[in-house]
């Protein structure tokens, strides 16, 4: 399976950004997909995730009632929708799948990566 994850760019400090991440390959399997981050000098971070069907979701706490995780299988496409951005929202945003139907809150459950889409929030 290949991810490419696009979407990102500059945004001021309020805006929305909508992250897709493009899945490709050997999709007839069911995976799960999840959104992570890495901001400078810090370490990858666990955004939110998809079950295969679409129907869980989860995002973490900073994050919840701004970002929401979605996907739709027919256009192989994940998508991550950010709301109400803030400065510290500011990291490369990368996409991963895991073969089977339920997520992982850990990267190292992850089998794929995409390349990551840079994500700026000025304030």
């Amino acid at each position: 399976v290949q991810l490419q994850a696009s979407g990102g760019g500059l945004v001021q400090a309020g805006d929305s950004l909508r992250l897709s991440c493009a899945l490709s390959g050997r999709t007839f399997d069911p995976y799960a997909v999840g959104w992570f981050r890495q901001a400078p000098g810090k370490e990858r971070e666990f955004v939110g995730a998809v079950s295969w069907n679409g129907g869980s979701t989860y995002v973490i706490d900073s994050v919840k009632g701004r970002f929401t995780v979605s996907r739709d299988n027919a256009k192989r496409l994940v998508d991550l929708q950010m709301n109400s951005l803030k400065p510290e929202d500011t990291a490369i945003y990368y996409c991963a799948a895991r073969s089977g139907r339920y997520f992982d809150t850990a990267s190292d459950g992850y089998n794929y990566w995409g390349q990551g889409t840079q994500v700026t929030v000025s304030s």
